[in-house]
C-alpha cells in the first residue's frame, strides 16, 4: 500500500507543532477539519481531519494526531483551481474545493512534473469556503515562489511625476484671474498633493520592501546560528560565544516574519498564537536562566510581531492553552500572584541549591541577601528572584528580616535541629560556620 510520502513531501514543524515556513513565507488562511484525498485516483491516500494552512507559497497539511505526517502541496505545481459546485445536492453536503496539480511519472506532486492529476479539499468543519477560495486564488496568482526584482516601473513613475512637475511649474507662471484661475489653482493644489502622496507611497512601499527582506534573513541567520550551536555543543571560545548572544539579541528584535492574526486564523487564532508563542520564546528562556515574567514576553512578543499587535488577554489565553498541547513551556504562577514562562525541564530544587549556598556564605550569614543580591547570583530580574526566595521561605529553607531597608532572607538554622534531640544538629558545619561568623563580627 502506498504511503502519503509516495505522493506528497513532507513538512517540516517547530517544537510546538507550528509549519516550518520558508523564507518570505506568510500564512494566509487556517481551516480545521479538512480532509485532503484524490477522488480519481484511488492509490492516493486519504488524509483526514487534518489543519490546512494557505501561505503565499505553499499549502500545508497538518494531522490531529501522529498517525499521519504533515505534508505540503506546493503552489507551484497548481496548474488550476476549480470553482465551487452550486447545486441542491452541495447545499446538503460538506463543500468540497477541487484543483489541478503538477505530477511525476510515479504519481508525485513536482512543479516539473508531466501529467495532471485532481486533489479535493473537503471542509468538514465551521469555515467559509467562498473566502478560502477566494484566498487561495489570490495566493495563486500572486506567485510568491518566483522571485520578482521590481526596478523599471519604479523609474517610469519618477519620470512622468517629473514631467507633471514641470508642467505645473509652468501652469503655476500664468496669472490667476477670475473664477477660471482660482479652480485652475485649485487644481493644481490638488495635483500637487497627489504627486506628494505617489512620492509617499513609493518610499513608504521601499521601506516594507526592504524591511521584509530584512525579516527574513535575519530568520535564515537565526536557523543558522541555532544549527551551529546544536552541532558544536558548549565548546568554543568566550568572545565567540558572546558575539552570538549578542546577534541572537539583534535578531530577536528584528521581527516574526509571519504573525499570527486573527484574520488569517480565524477561530483557530488563540490556538497558533498559542504554538507561535512556544515557538517564540525559546531564545528569551534561555537566555533569561530557564524562567522570564510573562510582562516581560509581553513587551518583547509584541514588539516581534510589528504592527499586529496582541492584548494582555489574548497572551494570557494562549499561555493556558499550553496545557493542551505537547510544547516544552508551561505557565507558573507564584503565591504572590506573579506569573512567569518556563521551561518544562526548569527546576526549582537547582535554583533552591544555589540559593543555599548563597545565603550560607560568611557575609550572608551574618548580614542576610537581598533581592538584589540573589538576582546577581541566579542569573535573573531582581523582581523574579524575590518570589524564588520567598518560595524557598515557604519550603523551610529560609527565614527573612523586615527592616526599613526591605527584606533579608536568612538561612533557617532551625530546620536543621533534630526533632527527636534538640541538642542533636543534622549538619553542624553550618552552625559552626554561623558562630564563627557572629564570634569574628564582634
Amino acid at each position: 500500500m502506498a504511503t502519503v510520502d509516495s505522493f506528497l513531501p513532507t513538512a517540516q514543524l517547530t517544537a510546538s507543532g507550528r509549519p516550518v515556513l520558508h523564507p518570505g513565507e506568510i500564512e494566509s488562511s487556517l481551516v480545521s477539519s479538512v480532509d485532503l484525498l484524490s477522488e480519481e485516483n484511488p492509490n492516493f491516500p486519504h488524509l483526514k481531519s487534518g489543519l490546512l494552512t494557505l501561505t503565499n507559497q505553499r499549502l500545508l497539511w497538518l494531522p490531529s494526531s501522529t498517525s499521519s505526517s504533515p505534508v505540503y502541496i506546493p503552489l507551484s505545481a497548481i496548474s488550476h483551481i476549480f470553482s465551487l459546485k452550486k447545486s441542491l445536492k452541495s447545499v446538503f453536503s460538506n463543500p468540497r474545493i477541487r484543483f489541478q496539480v503538477l505530477a511525476s511519472s510515479d504519481g508525485k506532486v513536482d512543479p516539473k512534473g508531466v501529467k495532471s492529476i485532481v486533489i479535493t479539499l473537503i471542509l468538514r468543519g465551521k469555515s467559509d469556503p467562498e473566502a478560502f477560495l477566494g484566498k487561495f486564488w489570490e495566493a495563486l496568482k500572486g506567485r510568491a515562489w518566483e522571485e520578482n526584482v521590481v526596478g523599471g516601473d519604479g523609474n517610469q513613475a519618477a519620470q512622468s511625476s517629473s514631467s507633471g512637475s514641470g508642467e505645473g511649474s509652468l501652469a503655476l507662471k500664468m496669472p490667476v484671474v477670475g473664477v477660471a484661475g482660482i479652480l485652475r489653482k485649485e487644481q493644481e493644489m490638488w495635483e500637487s498633493t497627489d504627486k506628494s502622496l505617489q512620492d509617499a507611497f513609493q518610499d513608504l512601499n521601499a521601506l516594507m520592501g526592504k524591511a521584509k527582506e530584512m525579516v527574513m534573513l535575519a530568520e535564515k541567520m537565526r536557523l543558522k546560528l541555532l544549527s551551529s550551536s546544536s552541532n558544536q555543543g558548549g565548546g568554543g571560545p568566550e568572545e565567540e560565544l558572546g558575539t552570538k548572544e549578542e546577534m541572537q539579541d539583534w535578531l530577536l528584535s528584528v521581527g516574526i516574519a509571519s504573525p499570527v492574526t486573527k484574520e488569517s486564523a480565524g477561530a483557530l487564532y488563540h490556538q497558533q498564537l498559542s504554538r507561535q508563542l512556544a515557538d517564540f520564546v525559546k531564545i528569551p528562556l534561555e537566555r533569561a536562566g530557564g524562567t522570564i515574567n510573562l510582562i516581560d514576553v509581553y513587551c518583547l512578543f509584541n514588539r516581534a510581531r510589528g504592527t499586529e499587535l496582541i492584548s494582555p488577554d489574548d497572551l494570557l489565553q494562549a499561555c493556558s492553552l499550553w496545557e493542551k498541547f505537547d510544547v516544552p513551556v508551561i505557565l507558573r504562577k507564584f503565591d504572590s500572584g506573579v506569573m512567569v514562562i518556563q521551561n518544562k525541564t526548569h527546576s526549582d530544587d537547582e535554583v533552591f541549591s544555589r540559593i543555599r549556598s548563597l545565603v550560607t556564605k560568611p557575609d550572608a550569614l551574618l548580614n542576610g541577601v537581598s533581592a538584589s543580591d540573589a538576582a546577581k547570583a541566579l542569573g535573573v530580574a531582581p523582581a523574579m528572584a524575590k518570589e524564588y526566595l520567598l518560595t524557598a521561605e515557604g519550603k523551610g529553607l529560609l527565614c527573612r528580616d523586615v527592616s526599613p531597608d526591605g527584606f533579608r532572607f536568612f538561612i533557617n538554622l532551625l530546620q536543621e535541629i533534630n526533632s527527636d534531640d534538640i541538642y542533636l544538629v543534622r549538619d553542624y558545619s553550618i552552625y559552626a560556620a554561623w558562630i564563627n561568623t557572629i564570634t569574628t563580627s564582634r
